[in-house]
């Protein structure tokens, strides 16, 4: 049987995640093995024992959600569960291309790392920050960066969901487009606890060295549509998903437009694969009638498998 799957980007590390499947089953215990083997990090300390400031770093969250993101798809697959359609927020989109046979998972582990590490050394190199904005549209959050630019970068980084919006950019031009934003009505402004400015102009130098290790990495025809970020459009076609995936770091994640394509292929129920439950929360807002089932951990994937077989069929 196959669900659609979605995959958490950052910020849904904890410490813990993915410990119970490590222990408990060979074949992930391998998986999170090699990765940490492969890209030189303690993947297994820090997701299991942190500490908590340590994980949350880029460079080390973005890989260490990768791996148990993985790790949870590789289970369900060897018991049966395939994508119907894949999509992942920010960095889960190489979770989605992995489970859509796109790359490899190593090779999405390895480009990850670099993702992660060149994210972490542009924010160090060109200092930015992150807002989400609550309660105005699109078109006024824009409108509300023009403004406050005055010749330095603040734009749209996410479209969470119809009430959730980032922007991102210099500090100073964010803080003023935090108050714009307050000035236009939005309920809420918060400025976000991050190491740069992600989705903005100001990756750009990550986003070039990035797209040579993309260049250099086979992407296949996907087996299922792929939703990237970018365009929030399903495709299939490989070339246009590496393409996608350079212009991801400097452009605005489009999540509400992302989802609402997921349930035009498959308006049935979806998998948020990997740790937490970010992206179920967000989902809520988007579409309200949409089941969403985090399975990040030993449990909630057997319980969900088990489910299947209770219902009379593959999971």
């Amino acid at each position: 049987m196959s669900i659609a799957m979605i995959f958490p980007g950052q910020a849904s590390q904890f410490v813990g995640m993915g410990r119970e499947l490590y222990e408990q089953d060979p074949a992930s215990r391998d998986l999170i093995d090699g990765a940490e083997a492969a890209l030189g990090l303690p993947l297994t300390r820090l997701c299991f024992e942190g500490p908590l400031e340590e994980l949350t770093e880029t460079r080390h969250a973005q890989p260490a959600i990768l791996a148990v993101s993985l790790a949870c798809q590789a289970y369900l697959e060897r018991h049966g569960a395939l994508p119907s359609v894949t999509a992942g927020h920010s960095l889960g989109e190489y979770a989605a291309l992995a489970a859509a046979g796109v790359i490899a998972p190593e090779r999405a582990l390895a480009l990850v790392a670099l993702r992660g590490r060149l994210m972490f050394e542009s924010g160090v190199a060109t200092p930015g920050t992150m807002a989400a904005v609550m309660g105005l549209d699109r078109e006024r959050v824009e409108a509300c960066c023009a403004e406050a630019a005055a010749g330095e970068v603040v734009q749209l980084a996410n479209v969470n969901s119809p009430e959730q919006l980032v922007v991102s950019g210099a500090v100073p031009a964010v803080e003023r487009a935090m108050a714009a934003c307050e000035a236009a009505g939005a309920k809420k402004v918060v400025r976000l606890t991050v190491s740069g400015a992600f989705h903005s102009e100001l990756m750009a130098p990550a986003a070039a060295e990035l797209g040579e290790a993309l260049a250099a990495t086979e992407f296949a025809e996907a087996r299922v549509p792929v939703i990237p970020n970018v365009t929030g459009t399903p495709t299939r076609d490989g070339d246009e998903l590496r393409r996608l995936l350079i212009e991801q770091l400097t452009r605005p994640v489009l999540w509400t437009d992302s989802m609402r394509a997921l349930r035009a292929i498959d308006a049935g129920p979806i998998l948020e694969v990997g740790p937490g439950k970010v992206l179920m929360g967000l989902m809520r807002r988007i579409d309200r009638a949409a089941k969403v089932t985090p399975v990040g951990d030993k449990e909630a994937l057997d319980g969900y498998l088990a489910a299947g077989r209770a219902a009379g069929g593959a999971p």
